[in-house]
C-alpha cells in the first residue's frame, strides 16, 4: 500500500506540478483542501518559515506526513516585491490576474534594462508534525518582467515571468519545460534526490 501524504496547499496549480513528482517516489498524494484543512496563517518573515508552517500544520490536522511549498516572484526594482505576500499582492483574496495587474501597473514605469526579477521556491518535507528534522529544498529561477501578460499555461505570475533563454514567458511553456527549469522545478528535483537517500 503506498504511503499518503499531505501536501499542504490549496492551489490546484501547485499541486498539479507537484504531485507527479512525488508520486514518482511511491507517494500517493492528497491536498490539504481535499482533506478539508484549513490553510495555515503564514506569518513568517522567510519562505523557509513560511514553509515550515505550512508543513507542520497540515501533519498536525492530518496525522500524516506533509510537504509544503512556499514560494514567491522577487523584483529587484521592488526592493524585492511582491516576495513573500505573492499570492496577496493585490490584496487578502486577490486572483492571479488581480496579482498581474497590481504588478504591471507597479512596474509601468521602469524601463526594460532594469526589469530583472526572479522566482524563489522552498518545498519541506515532514515525517510528522514535530520532526525536528524537516528536509528543505530551494530553487531559485532568474528572468525579467514583460511589459505585457503573454501565454495560456501555467498559473500566478507566469504570463509575466519572461524567461531569455526561451525568449518567452513561464506561461507560453508547456508543463514539462517549465517543470525542467523553473524554481519549483529545481525544489522538487532535489527534495527527490533527498528522499531517495533517506526513504
Amino acid at each position: 500500500m503506498k504511503q499518503k501524504v499531505v501536501l499542504a496547499t490549496g492551489n490546484a496549480g501547485k499541486v498539479r506540478e507537484m504531485a507527479s513528482v512525488i508520486g514518482e517516489l511511491g507517494f500517493e498524494v492528497l491536498s490539504q483542501r481535499a482533506l478539508g484543512i484549513e490553510s495555515a496563517v503564514e506569518d513568517g518573515l522567510t519562505f523557509v518559515e513560511n514553509a515550515l508552517k505550512k508543513a507542520r500544520h497540515a501533519a498536525a490536522q492530518s496525522g500524516l506526513p506533509a510537504i509544503a511549498d512556499d514560494s514567491g516572484l522577487v523584483v529587484r526594482a521592488l526592493n524585492g516585491a511582491p516576495g513573500l505576500y505573492s499570492a496577496r499582492y493585490a490584496g487578502e483574496n486577490a486572483s492571479d490576474a488581480d496579482n498581474c495587474a497590481k504588478l504591471l501597473l507597479e512596474m509601468n514605469a521602469i524601463p526594460h534594462a532594469e526589469r530583472q526579477a526572479k522566482f524563489v521556491s522552498v518545498i519541506v518535507f515532514l515525517r510528522h508534525a514535530n520532526d525536528p528534522s524537516p528536509i528543505i529544498a530551494q530553487g531559485e529561477c532568474v528572468g525579467e518582467i514583460a511589459q505585457l501578460a503573454q501565454g495560456e499555461n501555467g498559473f500566478g505570475y507566469d504570463p509575466l515571468f519572461f524567461y531569455p533563454p526561451k525568449n518567452r514567458t513561464f506561461a507560453q511553456l508547456s508543463l514539462d519545460e517549465k517543470q525542467r527549469i523553473s524554481h519549483r522545478g529545481q525544489a522538487l528535483a532535489s527534495l527527490k534526490a533527498q528522499l531517495e537517500h533517506t526513504l
